[in-house]
């Protein structure tokens, strides 16, 4: 405690501010670059377009080596890297003149973004929580959905008014002083410098379910059916839901026009605040959570359904479809790590968050382009109809859910083992 307030509180403030700079910047950012590129440079959709996925493929490498690099150079010094890398690969995308050098650009980026991303935000948060670690990841996590909503239209008119370069220069100056300040004065800080435990709780309080897990050193982890399965829920939803979010706004655009096809797009981020929000303030403790992403995706699909009684063309179905499919948005990165908490042993969380979040990044990188095929396979999606794009999401939707589903069988099975073991 800290003038009568827990300082695990001034650290999901902090990570919700990464989140809002780090997706802001490396996540929403992207897709504005792409345009921005391809209109300065006269170089094909195809090939900047691989720039974004080698940017988000080279995140997903440094993801699963960040439980490696902080216990190596400590959480604010990894931070403030990531803060420098990121802007300069901006940078390096907004005055690249030759194709080499947009691709090197994108390995600073990419390494960059993610030290503010979904594993970092759960690795600086975790250590001060682990009853309320659902609250306050969810409160964390948001800072991602509120990049989104700031950060597109800021890119969009920063590089309209002033170029891409100076575009770039200017936010990327402003974003590096900001993460400086927060790793500096919070990220800096550990439980154990500042005397806390977890929750600011009693020791009694401060010990987790995953307790008696048994450890996964090694390549243990990748033989372990929970983690396996866990890996694949999240790589599959997040697929899905990326894949659909890329081409939404085309997709709405014939019944809608232009201007409420992105307030209506932007829905999604609100709902994903609201369900993520309502979620982790109000999950019961012994819940189990494998269960809740299985009922998440199973609300989505409804929402994939509901688009395709929409028909492209009746507006509240359109709506209702993008509130439903918002609703559990957020939940794709934010229920993973809390699975994760309860099924493994403390030491190994940060290690499998990591992980996971990496598959799941490497896979999404490859997601509006196979959606984009799916697309031109139905003639119907240039209406807006397109409903085999929806039956092809709610068909991931599922897949994913089974593999949440399949690896609760594998938890209910490991725990039936232990209470006979104690017997």
């Amino acid at each position: 405690m800290q003038n009568g307030t827990f300082y695990g509180w001034r650290v999901v403030a902090a990570s919700f501010g990464l989140a809002v700079l780090g997706l802001g910047f490396g996540f929403y950012g992207p897709p504005i670059f792409l345009n921005a590129v391809c209109e300065a440079r006269g170089w094909p959709l195809a090939l900047v377009s691989m720039a974004v996925t080698v940017h988000f493929l080279i995140g997903s490498i440094v993801t699963a080596n960040l439980p490696a690099l902080y216990r190596r150079f400590g959480i604010a010094a990894v931070t403030k890297a990531g803060a420098l890398s990121l802007a300069a690969g901006i940078l390096g995308w907004a005055s690249a003149t030759t194709h080499w050098q947009l691709f090197g650009a994108t390995l600073l980026s990419g390494a960059g973004w993610v030290t503010m991303g979904v594993a970092a935000v759960n690795a600086i948060v975790s250590p001060w929580f682990v009853r309320r670690r659902p609250a306050a990841l969810a409160v964390a996590y948001n800072g991602a959905n509120v990049g989104g909503i700031i950060f597109p239209p800021l890119w969009a008119a920063a590089i309209a008014m002033y170029g891409f370069a100076i575009a770039a220069a200017v936010l990327g100056v402003i974003m590096v002083i900001l993460v400086w300040m927060l790793a500096s004065t919070v990220l800096s800080r550990t439980p154990a410098q500042i005397g806390s435990l977890p929750d600011g709780a009693a020791p009694a309080a401060a010990t987790g379910p995953a307790d008696a897990a048994r450890r996964l050193p090694g390549s243990l982890i990748w033989r372990d059916r929970k983690f396996l399965t866990l890996a694949a829920g999240m790589s599959l939803g997040l697929f899905a839901q990326i894949g659909l979010t890329a081409h939404l706004f085309s997709l709405l655009l014939p019944a809608l026009g232009t201007q409420w096809a992105g307030l209506v797009v932007g829905l999604i981020g609100a709902m994903a605040i609201m369900g993520r929000t309502l979620l982790g303030w109000l999950m019961p403790e012994r819940t189990d959570r494998r269960l809740i992403a299985c009922a998440s995706y199973t609300v989505q699909i409804m929402g994939s359904m509901i688009f395709i009684a929409a028909a492209g063309t009746n507006v509240p179905l359109l709506i209702l479809g993008v509130v439903l499919f918002g609703v559990g948005f957020g939940n794709g990165t934010f229920l993973p790590p809390l699975i994760a908490q309860v099924e493994f042993a403390p030491e190994d969380v940060p290690r499998v968050v990591a992980l996971i979040v990496a598959m799941s990044q490497g896979a999404y990188s490859f997601a509006p382009a196979v959606f984009g095929l799916i697309r031109e396979w139905f003639s119907a999606a240039a209406s807006g109809a397109a409903p085999g794009f929806y039956v092809a999401t709610a068909l991931v939707q599922g897949l994913a859910i089974y593999a949440f589903w399949a690896g609760r069988r594998a938890e209910a099975v490991r725990a039936d083992t232990q209470h006979r073991a104690r017997r």
